[in-house]
């Protein structure tokens, strides 16, 4: 019985969210259109983010039991690889579509400071990537595993715009037509990454950090060793006299030992990056650092 009135009051919110938007939604509203009363809505989900909450979680668990059906369903069918992806795309576009406002659009709204949602949302990006990396190596094979972060990275951008457009209605493809496009330019990305022996730009690892789930302070810590070595990659290629590269490398060595403390010294921190954007050639990495730094409040004052 309790889990029919919650299936009923997730199943009324997500008609009321839609049709009125996160803001002029209230508990009221649901209650009425419940049939129920606000206190028996409140004993089941204590607070409109609860249950804005709940619904965001049986949205996800519909998409993934419902992507693990298609994947069985597929698989006896017997279709090549290439269309498998295929049709696994247009499952995802027209999922996402229809589920848009709870897929998507809630990346505008107060919910994303809500504790108990970024727990949800940090299960839920980590299940699609998941899905979306067995995608393609499931597709492509071993040899596409290095790539495995950017491939999932651009074809997630892909999805992101072309969605955002149709929901606009700013293009009207059938998804079906959209997802036979999408596959296909991923299918010529993966071939050149292939192809070329491109050098890897992502990690796997690194698309499971964003806005609402920032990076760890050793995976930050090991990206800033990492462009600080290319940092000085760069400098040892430019052309310039012995002594000055020999200074530069020195202040970069300086600057890497002072980022490694556990509380960096801001302001020696600033004078070492304010010498080495002094040279034109090497203000792009300088601004790039910069930001970098920004990030971790290293550049902040104390």
């Amino acid at each position: 019985m309790e889990q029919l009135k919650r299936r009923q009051i997730v199943d009324t919110a997500m008609h009321i969210f839609k049709e009125k938007g996160y803001f002029s939604a209230s508990m009221q509203d649901i209650a009425e259109a419940c049939g129920m009363a606000k206190a028996s809505i409140y004993k089941v989900f204590p607070s409109k983010e609860d249950l804005f909450t709940g619904i965001f979680v049986e949205v996800h668990r519909t998409l993934f039991e419902d992507a693990a059906a298609l994947d069985r369903t597929l698989s006896l069918e017997g279709h090549p690889p290439k269309e498998i992806l295929r049709r696994k795309i247009e499952f995802q576009l027209q999922f996402m579509l229809e589920n848009y406002f709870f897929t998507s659009e809630f990346k505008n709204l107060p919910i994303v400071d809500n504790d108990n949602f970024v727990i949800e949302w940090r299960k839920k990006r980590a299940t699609l990537l998941t899905m979306h990396y067995d995608c393609f190596n499931e597709a492509y094979g071993e040899s596409v595993s290095p790539y495995l972060g950017d491939i999932v990275a651009i074809f997630r951008g892909m999805m992101k715009e072309y969605l955002s457009h149709t929901v606009q209605a700013v293009i009207a493809v059938p998804m079906a037509d959209l997802a036979g496009f999408i596959a296909d330019r991923m299918d010529a990305l993966i071939n050149d990454l292939t192809a070329s022996g491109a050098r890897p730009v992502l990690k796997a690892s690194s698309a499971y950090f964003s806005d609402i789930n920032p990076l760890d302070a050793d995976t930050r810590q090991t990206n800033l060793g990492e462009f600080m070595a290319f940092f000085a990659g760069k400098i040892r290629e430019l052309p310039q006299p012995d002594r000055v590269r020999e200074e530069q490398l020195e202040v970069i060595a300086l600057l890497q030992q002072e980022l490694e403390q556990h509380v960096p010294n801001g302001t020696l921190v600033r004078v070492y990056i304010t010498f080495l954007d002094t040279v034109s050639d090497l203000r792009p990495y300088v601004h790039q650092l910069s930001l970098m730094l920004n990030r971790t409040g290293t550049l902040s004052d104390r």
